[in-house]
């Protein structure tokens, strides 16, 4: 019988794939900028609404709400719509999905639209993003295969955390100067461009699901969908380990009444930015050195640590400490967050190619909708104990979840180890 290879040699074998040879990919190229564009002009309207929302109201909840409503839509209508991924042409998906989107954050752009119907569009718009993004989480293995498909995925959430910390800490300023409703016409111009990047960068492919007249219904692609993810243990932990990051996104839902009760000399604004782009910030830093610094299967061992880190230090503010280091706690949370990644690329190689739609649209709904009915929950909660007392809950029952996620993940990682090996070596 041979010898055992090291870890030192089995490391060794693992080919990590570069960001130099994922950039040379046009077709990802032209997904990553589209994404970019609509990302930058997306949280300039974030910011500018949830600015105005607490000066009008001066509470926690009100805020919180507004914030949330651009997460819950995916409880309506995600599950449904992602389905439209695998039933079309993934493509021709993400085309219509933007120009719609383009067509109703013009309308949200008019001088005097109604507060009422600037929410209702706001929802509308956040609902097609479930097919959109379902089409382009499931087109994205098929550009870039084996582990290109973690690196490229790293670069582009590294490329989305920058968009949004840069949106996010210049965002007052910009607002005092554009105004919102400018601030919403950039953000419809940011959509037509993401179109126009597809059209011009991506080929087109066949549906997924081409089988002639005989296609499955909307509820019962969504039915076997549910069944595909939640019928299996190991998707069912990656599920929730995805889940997971409604725990550590809750402090930016109240980042306006955080800063408003922290001590500081600076504009409740700019603490505001400053405070929502410390998570990005962590997550661009961990992403880059999760992806490039760490093997494929180390990925996968690392995982459940890694969860536990991006809920942990939210844990210190209980004890009310000063904005420089309420951010460099944010920062680490942040950087904990990079796991994601791992969890992505996981689910990946559990999910059969003509069914990622599907399956990632559940996902990402379910994901956005932890997201808003945490924050949502985390305002009706803080307008009572406070900010700061909820974000270090939050980071309690984040770290707990997490301690148990990361022990049924070692009982379901082995095999999923050995396929992630084997396309490393091959």
């Amino acid at each position: 019988m041979g010898a055992r290879p090291s870890g030192r040699h089995r490391r060794a074998a693992e080919r990590q794939a570069t960001y130099r040879e994922v950039i040379a990919v046009g077709e990802f190229r032209a997904l990553w900028y589209a994404q970019g564009f609509s990302l930058l002009g997306d949280q300039l309207a974030q910011v500018a609404l949830a600015v105005l929302v607490y000066q009008r109201t001066n509470s926690p909840l009100a805020t919180a709400a507004v914030y949330a409503l651009t997460y819950l839509p995916s409880i309506v209508g995600g599950p449904l719509l992602a389905g439209l991924a695998d039933r079309f042409a993934r493509r021709r998906v993400m085309l219509w999905c933007d120009l719609l989107r383009a067509l109703l954050v013009a309308v949200m752009a008019v001088p005097g639209m109604p507060f009422a119907v600037l929410c209702v569009l706001v929802f509308l718009v956040v609902l097609l993003s479930a097919p959109f993004s379902a089409a382009r989480a499931a087109l994205l293995p098929e550009i870039l295969p084996g582990d290109r498909y973690v690196v490229g995925s790293a670069l582009q959430n590294m490329t989305n955390q920058a968009v949004q910390m840069l949106g996010f800490a210049a965002g007052g300023a910009l607002i005092a100067t554009l105004g919102p409703y400018r601030a919403l016409a950039i953000d419809a111009a940011t959509f037509l461009a993401s179109a126009l990047l597809l059209v011009a960068g991506v080929r087109r492919r066949p549906a997924p699901a081409s089988g002639g007249d005989a296609r499955p219904s909307m509820w019962s692609m969504t039915r076997a969908g549910s069944k595909l993810v939640f019928g299996d243990r190991r998707l069912r932990t990656l599920v929730l380990f995805a889940w997971l990051c409604g725990f550590y996104v809750l402090p930016e839902g109240l980042a306006v009444p955080y800063a408003a009760k922290l001590d500081s000399d600076l504009p409740v604004a700019v603490v505001t930015g400053l405070l929502m782009a410390a998570m990005p910030t962590g997550t661009v830093i961990g992403a880059f050195a999760f992806s490039r610094f760490v093997s494929p299967t180390g990925r996968l061992r690392l995982m459940g640590w890694m969860a536990m880190l991006s809920c942990a230090p939210l844990v210190f503010s209980a004890l009310q400490p000063p904005l420089p280091v309420v951010l460099g706690l944010w920062v680490l949370s942040g950087v904990g967050g990079a796991y994601q990644l791992a969890a992505n690329a996981a689910f990946v190689q559990c999910v059969p190619a003509e069914r990622r739609g599907q399956a990632f649209g559940l996902v990402q709904s379910g994901l956005m909708a932890a997201q808003g009915l945490g924050i949502l929950v985390g305002g009706l909660a803080a307008e009572r104990l406070g900010p700061e007392p909820v974000v270090a809950l939050s980071g309690v029952m984040g770290v707990t979840g997490a301690a148990v996620l990361a022990m049924l993940w070692t009982e379901s990682r082995a095999d999923i180890a050995a396929r992630v090996r084997a396309q490393a070596t091959a």
